[in-house]
């Protein structure tokens, strides 16, 4: 597993993330998360938290775990079963992952309101393209 510093420049490399306001964090137990705070651009037309934001942030933390054993990957498939929604707050995706190969990668996501209700959860699997 790559270490704290190596994580945050990766953090910190990744522009799509960044230019969404999303922030990826390395927690002790492996898992990741990555956490955003809901603003005018993250809304559907109802005030809601859209559900591509939510995607994005899945998708984000999926990414960065995989990336945890120092190799590069791309979304391979992602699924996201929307389970409700919010009109404001910090909303963070948790990543865990379920099994890693030589090739690909499943991870849990779990994606929750800053009281800790969950809105949705996915499933994403992940390509390796090599080392890092």
């Amino acid at each position: 597993m790559i270490d704290q510093e190596t994580f945050d420049a990766l953090a910190r490399a990744n522009a799509f993330a960044v230019y969404n306001g999303i922030s990826l964090h390395l927690l002790a137990d492996g898992r990741t998360q990555a956490i955003m705070e809901m603003g005018p651009h993250s809304v559907n037309p109802y005030g809601r938290l859209h559900g591509g934001a939510m995607y994005t942030l899945a998708d984000c933390a999926g990414g960065a775990l995989c990336r945890t054993d120092g190799r590069r990957y791309v979304t391979l498939d992602g699924t996201v079963h929307f389970i409700r929604s919010t009109n404001h707050g910090t909303i963070t995706a948790t990543a865990s992952m379920v099994h890693r190969g030589r090739t690909t990668a499943l991870v849990d996501i779990q994606i929750t309101d800053q009281d800790g209700t969950l809105l949705a959860r996915g499933d994403f699997t992940f390509f390796c393209l090599g080392d890092g």
